[in-house]
């Protein structure tokens, strides 16, 4: 018996030992020993031998290959049988570039298995896999978890970007959840329904109906799917609620040999820009699979805009659609239209790579062309896109990018840009997009023509401008040319459109020649620089300063909103002689002496235009012309400026000051309020208000004269000095003291009269001095005349009274009563004169010779008999 049992315990310790040894490896005799059932040309690889637990076995590396292709790849799975058996796994990747690998099998048995007996063989097990992809769709991975029973099967699967919930029983399949994001922000594409399988896995079934409801993320979100079909024969159809015709029928008809897809229409009316047309597909030796299909069809697009309908067309095939490598050869033909912009396509292709990850490559010949209008006043002539060579593919485009552009504007000019590049997996924000550009134009408003060149490029978020160079060969805008002003870069702009982080920067300057106004004034040539800092190109500050020759630095900053530029400047304080250039030659006023500065805020937008207000001060200055010079200038000009109008005076009258004129009379302390608006209007006047000035001893004043005029302005003349007078005209015939009032009537916009019903009169005692040698002249002349002058060489003057009309060609009609006491040897006489002078007043001015007009209508008044003493214009009268 002791022998017995030792011989058992020995075997038992054998068992034992063998399997251990088996476990420990697993190993090297595994994979062989799998390989007899699984496919040939298959076979699995352990990077480590499997671990027996108390109650699981772990398997922590485990890889399925198709030849040397590593078709599936298991980590860290674990087995285990509580109640059912349940497989648990950390990862299961995939590799679809490895099931072309997989041989095709043959069925052993005499007929293939249905799905009730596939159903039947399977265990009551659980299987969860915490993270399950398939390369190369690695944004598609999620976790997948399976119930299995003969019963029923549930499956559950949740990604990022994918989830679908299922149970199977017997042949009825409930899909409760099936989400995909279609567009990023969008509620996913969403889909659930039941369906019947057929007997066969691998079969359709011989008839049947499914129905099932789509949510959509964009219009119409709502929409129901409905397949029938009998025998060989079907249809699929989907469906909004609020439109009559279907947004999808596709009749198919399929047999061992072609699935074919058969005058299929499909309309899409959302979005504002309704498209419509048909579809057709064949795909020959279906039944072998998607690789070895050959596919080929037509798929048209109708659309409408204001110009009318327009159709074009999709032609592929024949050709392969592949998950690992497609060959499909396209073209897109015809014309689209959108609003008032009309496309035309050219463009053949070839369609490569997997399918759910495809390139398309245009050929030689690839263009799109548009023409149309954008905008009602901006009207495309032709845009051209040459594309062949082009790469389209998910991570982008790649090749040559070329675009040309010709386009005109009504009432702005005409133009036309070139665009050049190259690109590399480009997208917007990501790859890289290198591009320079040129163009010419003619801008109408400003009687100009441009050019413009650079450079540049789009890396990832970041676009930068690396050359730019533009300008005009002039600018006219109302009275100001500007010449050959030209816009570059002393900074690259340099655009970061990142979400958290935008930045938008630049250095930009602008060179101009002389700027030419039709007064005659000058800008020197100037510089007009800004630093750009911001955001985005909508949204930005700046800041930079103006210099003119000596004028400026004008120093500005401001920001712009991408609907309005708003901005300050400061005008620091300058001699008035830099100034010198603005002044119209014809003036022929020098600046000499004084200061200015000045303080503008600025505003621009297209439904405004510009509008700006300050204020400018100008300090002593000084200034000399020919004729007289003005000293001691002194004004503070609130002003605003919009819609080619100037506002002056904002919130008061503008107070000007000057202390000295020096012309034929010397003027101190000028002082006058101005106010309104320029140029001026019946309902935006001009006023001058409260002018006074001290002249000739006395005062000139006036109350106020407004533009338009309606009024007189009446100006006022108070004691002036007749005295000073006749010494700054100068007369040598005669000589004449005492004050002299009266008021002038001015007209500025009168037809006919700048001085209409003017007088002038003597508040005081005057006295008149005949020049001796002018009154013997009379005298030797005419013995009559020489009796009556005597009673002139020296008359004091008790009362005279003047009439003054200025017309506006300068005729000066002058009618003057004066009555006074004459003076001859110890005699007395009362004088009346009645003095009648008409003159132009412009030449009289320059000619300075108002005394020999005097003479003359003397000799030729005073011809008297010397008996009588009386004369038409003169009454002598003898006393002692």
């Amino acid at each position: 018996m002791k022998g017995k049992y030792r011989a058992v315990i020995a075997i038992v310790l054998l068992i034992v030992l063998l399997l251990l040894t088996l476990l420990h490896t697993t190993a090297y005799w595994l994979p062989g020993f799998a390989g007899l059932w699984l496919p040939k040309g298959t076979h699995i690889a352990l990077e480590s031998s499997p671990r027996l637990t108390r109650n699981a076995i772990v398997i922590p590396d485990l890889r399925y290959l198709a030849g040397e292709c590593q078709l599936a790849q298991v980590k860290n799975a674990t087995l285990r049988h509580p109640s059912r058996w349940q497989l648990d796994v950390d990862s299961l990747t995939v590799n679809s570039a490895c099931l072309s690998k997989l041989p095709a099998g043959a069925e052993t048995d005499d007929a293939p298995r249905t799905l009730a007996q596939w159903q039947a063989m399977l265990p009551r097990s659980v299987l969860t896999i915490k993270r399950f992809s398939l390369d190369p769709w690695q944004q598609f991975a999620g976790s997948l978890s399976m119930a299995l029973s003969p019963e029923n099967q549930q499956l559950s699967f949740q990604g990022e970007r994918l989830r679908v919930t299922a149970r199977v029983e017997g042949q009825a399949l409930t899909l409760s959840q099936l989400e995909l994001p279609l567009f990023d922000g969008e509620p996913p594409l969403a889909l659930a329904g039941e369906l019947t399988l057929g007997l066969l896995p691998s079969g359709l079934p011989t008839r049947g109906n499914v129905r099932t409801s789509l949510h959509l993320p964009r219009e119409p979100r709502d929409a129901t799917a409905e397949l029938e079909w009998d025998d060989n024969r079907g249809q699929l159809i989907v469906m909004a609620p609020d439109v009559a015709d279907p947004l999808l029928d596709l009749p198919w008809t399929v047999t061992p040999e072609t699935l074919t897809l058969s005058d299929g229409r499909w309309s899409w009316p959302y979005q504002g820009f309704p498209l419509s047309g048909r579809v057709a597909v064949k795909a020959e030796q279906w039944q072998q699979g998607l690789d070895n299909a050959r596919i080929s069809g037509r798929l048209n697009v109708v659309t409408e805009g204001s110009a009318g309908k327009a159709n074009a067309v999709l032609n592929f095939g024949p050709g392969r659609l592949s998950l690992s490598e497609s060959a499909m050869p396209l073209r897109i033909t015809g014309d689209a239209k959108q609003q008032a912009m009309i496309f035309y396509a050219g463009l053949p292709g070839d369609l490569t790579g997997p399918l759910l990850d495809p390139a398309l490559r245009f050929r030689p010949g690839a263009l799109l062309r548009s023409r149309g209008r954008v905008i009602d006043a901006l009207n495309i002539d032709e845009i051209r896109w040459p594309l062949a060579g082009v790469r389209l593919t998910s991570r982008g485009v790649d090749g040559r990018l070329q675009a040309i552009l010709r386009a005109h504007e009504g009432g702005t000019g005409d133009f036309t840009l070139h665009l050049d590049g190259q690109a590399s997996d480009f997208l917007p924000d990501s790859g890289i997009w290198n591009w320079r550009y040129w163009g010419e134009g003619h801008f109408t408003p400003m009687k100009a023509a441009w050019d413009v060149a650079g450079r540049g490029h789009w890396r990832d978020a970041t676009i930068e401008l690396t050359a730019l160079s533009t300008g005009f060969d002039q600018l006219q805008y109302g009275s100001m040319t500007m010449s050959t002003p030209r816009l570059t870069m002393a900074q690259p702009l340099r655009w970061v459109r990142d979400a958290q982080h935008p930045s938008f920067s630049g250095d930009l300057r602008l060179n101009a020649g002389e700027t030419r106004f039709s007064g005659g004034s000058v800008l020197p040539p100037s510089t007009f620089t800004f630093a750009l800092q911001g955001r985005d190109p909508t949204w930005f500050t700046f800041k930079g300063d103006l210099r003119a020759g000596a004028i400026g630095p004008v120093r500005h900053h401001g920001r712009w909103d991408g609907e309005r530029l708003r901005g300050e400047a400061w005008w620091p304080k300058q001699p008035l002689a830099v100034f010198q250039p603005l002044v119209p030659p014809e003036w022929k006023m020098a600046l000499r002496d004084g200061s200015l500065y000045a303080q503008v805020a600025f505003s621009a937008a297209a439904d405004q235009g510009f509008e700006a207000g300050g204020h400018g001060v100008l300090r002593d200055g000084s200034a000399w012309m020919p004729d007289n010079t003005l000293d001691g200038v002194d004004f503070v000009l609130p002003f605003r400026y919009g819609a080619g109008t100037w506002h002056l005076g904002t919130r008061g009258p503008v107070q000007l000051n000057i202390g000295t004129i020096e012309n034929q009379i010397v003027a101190h302390n000028l002082t006058a309020s101005l106010q309104g608006w320029y140029p001026w209007s019946e309902s935006h006047p001009l006023a001058l208000s409260d002018v006074s000035v001290e002249a000739l001893g006395g005062t000139i004043t006036m109350q106020q004269l407004r533009l338009p005029q309606h009024d007189a302005a009446l100006l006022r003349v108070n004691n002036i000095s007749t005295s000073e007078l006749i010494s700054a005209v100068n007369p040598k015939q005669f000589t004449l003291s005492g004050p002299v009032s009266g008021a002038l009537p001015l007209w500025l916009e009168h037809p006919q009269w700048i001085i209409k019903d003017g007088w002038l009169a003597n508040p005081g005692p005057m006295t008149l001095r005949l020049d001796h040698d002018t009154a013997d002249a009379i005298a030797r002349d005419s013995i009559a005349a020489g009796a009556a002058i005597n009673w002139l060489r020296y008359m004091e003057i008790s009362r005279s009274w003047t009439r003054i009309d200025l017309d506006n060609l300068g005729m000066l009609h002058l009618r003057a009563s004066i009555t006074g006491t004459g003076k001859v040897q110890g005699k007395s006489s009362t004088v009346h004169l009645n003095y009648s002078h008409e003159e132009n007043l412009f030449t009289l001015w320059r000619s300075l010779r108002f005394g020999d007009n005097l003479q003359s209508w003397l000799e030729q008044h005073l011809s008297l008999p010397p008996s009588t003493c009386a004369a038409p214009g003169a009454v002598c009268e003898e006393t002692e």
